[in-house]
């Protein structure tokens, strides 16, 4: 159990559920799979080799099943990378419900040339990376966020995040609404969806720890220099990354924050609202969650602002 992110006690029908948290970092691209397929794939070989060759050893099949990653599968997902319109990947550590899962890559490349029958406009494929958080401890987070920034490097971004996560990997559907409530108490704990992508366009998710801006949102910003005149707290630093890019980490770790111990996270208030003109707000008209009523979704995505 990691020392620093001991994990939360989550109170269900069945008793208590020990809840980890993880480390996620994903980025969004405004953009079709095949206008950036081979960065993709470095992308995930960047992965691969931080977390090691053998570490991501199952991936679901067409019927959902998990199948194990051998030297034919590894060729197949490559191929599916780097030939197709679209690339639909998932991989993992492990899959068995009873265990943690601590590594997990999933990929969504869509084709905006040729978009699926209800695919909204703002539709943008999305990479996800997952680690534990003993990746965080052991390696340090100055290694974590170079890692980050590697991965970023690779593909043509148009926002991006790393933070915390609650770890529901494996767990059944009566943690769902526990969570939703511990959501509120610890904002810089994460539970954006990955169908946020669905129509997430070049607007920011959100203020994290590590938040990537595109070139959209930065050409609107007008420049670095006025976004730094903006951002005061000393524990936040930008970074200018290539092609109109930047980065902006907010402290040396992440943090979870706990509003009932009075850690409001407020390098995390500012920055929100900085961005807030470019935030992304879920549309309930285009996905609806029953255990998560729109009017919480609203207040979770304006944790910082209100």
């Amino acid at each position: 159990m990691s020392e620093r992110y001991p994990g939360i006690q989550v109170p269900t029908e069945d008793g208590p559920v020990l809840l980890r948290n993880g480390l996620i970092i994903r980025f969004f691209m405004h953009r079709s799979h095949q206008q950036f397929a081979s960065s993709a794939v470095r992308a995930l070989d960047t992965y691969i080799h931080a977390v090691g060759p053998r570490t991501l050893a199952w991936y679901p099949d067409r019927e959902g099943d998990w199948q194990s990653m051998d030297d034919s599968a590894w060729k197949r997902t490559r191929q599916a990378m780097l030939g197709g319109k679209w690339a639909f990947v998932t991989l993992a550590d492990n899959v068995n419900i009873y265990q943690h899962r601590d590594f997990q890559f999933e990929y969504e490349g869509i084709s905006r040339e040729e978009p699926g029958q209800f695919d909204d406009p703002r539709r943008a494929s999305v990479m996800s990376f997952w680690l534990p958080t003993e990746f965080l401890e052991q390696r340090g987070p100055g290694h974590t966020r170079a890692l980050a920034l590697e991965l970023a490097s690779h593909l043509p971004f148009d926002s991006g995040y790393a933070s915390l996560v609650f770890d529901t990997f494996g767990k059944f559907v009566n943690v769902t609404r526990p969570l939703n409530k511990l959501c509120f108490r610890y904002p810089g704990v994460d539970v954006l969806e990955e169908h946020v992508s669905w129509d997430i366009g070049t607007r920011i998710p959100g203020a994290y720890w590590l938040t990537f801006l595109g070139p959209q949102v930065m050409g609107e910003l007008g420049s670095d220099e006025a976004l730094r005149a903006r951002l005061s707290s000393p524990d936040t630093n930008l970074q200018q990354l290539p092609e109109d890019r930047a980065v902006v980490t907010l402290g040396t770790w992440p943090q979870a924050g706990d509003l009932e111990a009075g850690e409001n996270l407020p390098e995390y208030r500012e920055l929100a609202r900085v961005l807030e003109p470019w935030l992304y707000h879920h549309n309930p008209e285009k996905l609806r969650h029953d255990d998560f009523k729109p009017a919480d979704r609203l207040r979770w995505e304006r944790r910082f602002l209100d």
